[in-house]
């Protein structure tokens, strides 16, 4: 039964961070960088520690007694995450949902396998895995033909997408997505695929904190189990790195392109559109939110995370259907993107299999 709530879990965390977005598509008469901060506001400042006080109401005494060198990591990947984050936001922009979400989340969810065996080889901890050990155990070699499985499948969706480049009319592309740019694209979602992964380190470094709001939980309901929300006193700190990588670009943004206007245009629906970013930054949390409640409930990081990855891609693609970002592409190009994703999800399943027998 426990499982089960943890595959549910993950699945409504999923939904949420495939369809984020969607509300940003409402918002009219705004730069990228204006409506993506004021989402993000949300997304990192006010809906964590909210989150965190309706469900530890002690949270902040908790991160007040934590060490130093935990909040400087848990906020340093947090940093780096946000990074993954912005190039998130762009990738969906130039590549659309369901292509963008394919391409960064099957990188995120290999790489967050990967990367920690990398930094323990140099830095070792017990306990921790090494790429050594990895590359000398079935489980590792299991998790490396992952990896090699992912960047087929993303040079397959690479190649669907300059398919669909050639082959639509201007018009077409409009109607499509008006700012598909192929190029572009795939390098911020490359960026994004890799630095996302820091969110799970993040996590991992801040443990500390949610052990501790697991330990006075447990205190006081003894018998019951793990606690449900014990990671959303890590959330807080891990998020306030992504909220400052994202501020200083949105601002430098709005610099370049003279668009701090738009937080007070009343040429533009202003209050439709902080409604909107409002709606898509809290969707954003609610994928965090969610994902710690499953990998409560599942006991596995590492299954939990590859799990979470496969739900939000196969839900993004679902939107990429229902908003025809595919539309007047031919079968052939067509083909080509349902075999991409479909490589992309193998390899999440190789990655999970790997992880699930070490």
């Amino acid at each position: 039964m426990q499982a089960i709530f943890g595959v549910f879990y993950h699945l409504l965390g999923g939904f949420a961070s495939g369809s984020f977005y969607i509300p940003y598509k409402k918002v009219k008469g705004w730069s990228w960088e204006s409506y993506w901060i004021i989402g993000g506001l949300f997304s990192w400042l006010i809906v964590p520690p909210l989150a965190a006080f309706l469900t530890i109401p002690s949270f902040w005494e908790i991160i007040a007694s934590t060490s130093s060198s935990t909040l400087f990591y848990s906020y340093l990947f947090g940093l780096l995450w946000g990074i993954g984050g912005l190039t998130y936001g762009l990738g969906v922009r130039y590549l659309g949902v369901a292509l963008g979400s394919s391409i960064i989340l099957g990188l995120c969810s290999v790489f967050g396998s990967l990367i920690p065996s990398v930094y323990y080889e140099f830095y070792p901890k017990a306990g921790k895995e090494t790429i050594s050990m990895m590359a000398s155990s079935s489980w590792g070699q299991l998790v490396i033909l992952g990896l090699l499985v992912c960047i087929i499948g993303i040079v397959i969706c690479g190649k669907a997408g300059q398919m669909k480049d050639k082959g639509m009319s201007a018009v077409e592309k409009k109607s499509s997505n008006a700012e598909f740019k192929l190029g572009l694209g795939l390098i911020v979602s490359i960026i994004s695929g890799v630095l996302s992964a820091c969110f799970a380190f993040g996590i991992d470094a801040g443990k500390d904190m949610a052990n501790q709001a697991n330990e006075l939980w447990k205190a006081a309901n003894p018998g019951q189990g793990e606690f449900l929300f014990q990671n959303n006193v890590t959330y807080v700190v891990v998020l306030w790195g992504g909220l400052t990588t994202n501020f200083i670009w949105c601002m430098i943004l709005n610099y370049r392109n003279k668009s701090f206007g738009d937080y007070t245009n009343s040429k533009t629906p202003l209050l439709k559109n902080y409604i909107f970013s409002a709606l898509a930054g809290t969707t954003w949390f609610l994928q965090f939110f969610f994902y710690g409640m499953g990998e409560s409930r599942l006991g596995n990081g590492a299954s939990s995370w590859i799990l979470h990855m496969a739900s939000i891609i196969l839900v993004a693609n679902l939107w990429g259907l229902v908003l025809k970002e595919w539309k007047g592409v031919s079968r052939k190009t067509m083909l080509t993107i349902v075999a991409g994703i479909m490589v992309i999800l193998l390899s999440i399943i190789i990655v999970g299999i790997g992880n699930s027998i070490k």
